[in-house]
């Protein structure tokens, strides 16, 4: 398991503190793993979800930091969304 998905994990459950997702969500990361997200929080793992994220690690790290837009990564094709486009924008907004 990568120290990437771990601190990015550990990242994502402060960001999502409170936070009522309400949905499955899993962050694929290009040669790194998967991180899934559900009401209780972010963890290492590649269960089944209702949207998957996919992007590189330098997108998803710009993303968790603050620095990069997840509204604009989308729209400038680093990052695909598959499945629940409502559940993908609502946390985009708990992202921004």
């Amino acid at each position: 398991m990568s120290e990437f998905l771990e601190s990015a994990a550990a990242e994502l459950n402060e960001k999502l503190a409170g936070a009522d997702i309400g949905g499955t969500v899993k962050f694929a990361i290009a040669g790194e793993g998967t991180i899934f997200v559900d009401d209780s929080g972010a963890r290492v793992g590649d269960d089944e979800a209702d949207v998957t994220l996919s992007a590189d690690a330098e997108t998803f790290k710009g993303i968790f930091d603050g620095e990069v837009n997840p509204t604009g990564a989308f729209m400038a094709g680093q990052l695909t969304v598959d499945g629940d486009m409502g559940l993908a924008m609502k946390l985009a907004g708990v992202l921004s």
